[in-house]
């Protein structure tokens, strides 16, 4: 099995307490002493997972980004496939709350999804496998440990992925700035895709075409759209307050 790095302390740890398995070896930038750096290596000991404290030019020579002064090396995590997302699915006994991104391909916009669908209690997220950003190092540090904990699902074909969600019930809304109804005329209650498109292009036709409704975020200033990871959190909690009104 291939090898990955994760970095930040919240992905670090993410790992330790959801898939501690994976971890390899990690190293901690030396001058830290503090509660953190505590309960994680006290974590890892009871693993017998190996730990060493260095120098923070070593931690800059092993990832592209601010690490925060840990850096796990880690296998590579099993990766869901279409089929666990549609027996996922069918095994729930509640009515889930998917997000679906179609073309997003800022690994920090990625990351910032997924940690918004962890809070907001999503049940996958699903990307086609061709033009999106993978959760690579980067997505993972910014998603805060959310990347260990939402399914990610990559699927070959994602027009087809979205007819089979359809047949299996899940009500698919897209977001699209020409759209008549607003975010707060959509009903979020049920199962329910929302379909999230690219940076600036938004959703590829076929996608657009494949959504049972379209909305869009009510803009009163200057500006004409929200980054894609900014336009998720607000539709996802307005899907959160829907279903908990709703209960």
């Amino acid at each position: 099995m291939s090898e990955e790095f994760v970095f930040g302390w919240h992905a670090v740890d993410a790992v330790l307490k959801k898939e501690p398995e994976r971890l390899q070896q990690v190293w901690i930038q030396q001058g830290r002493q503090d509660r953190r750096v505590k309960q994680i290596t006290e974590g890892l000991d009871q693993l017998g997972v190996r730990w060493q404290v260095v120098h923070r030019k070593e931690l800059d020579s092993r990832v592209a980004g601010a690490h925060q002064g840990v850096v796990a090396q880690v296998t590579e995590s099993r990766e869901w496939s279409e089929d666990d997302l549609y027996a996922m699915l069918a095994g729930r006994s509640e009515p889930p709350l998917l997000l679906i991104l179609d073309g997003v391909t800022d690994p920090h916009n990625l990351g910032a999804c997924m940690r918004t669908a962890d809070a907001a209690g999503v049940a996958a997220v699903i990307v086609p496998k061709d033009k999106s950003a993978t959760l690579n190092p980067t997505a993972r540090k910014v998603a805060c440990g959310a990347a260990e904990t939402v399914p990610f699902v990559r699927v070959t074909n994602l027009a087809r992925c979205l007819r089979t969600l359809q047949e299996q019930g899940v009500w698919l809304i897209g977001t699209a700035g020409e759209a008549q109804a607003t975010l707060y005329q959509a009903d979020f209650n049920g199962p329910v895709g929302l379909v999230m498109g690219a940076e600036g292009k938004g959703m590829r036709r076929l996608t657009r075409d494949h959504c049972d409704h379209l909305i869009k975020i009510p803009m009163h200033g200057l500006v004409d759209s929200l980054n894609v990871s900014v336009a998720t959190g607000v539709c996802l909690y307005e899907a959160v307050r829907q279903r908990q009104q709703a209960r």
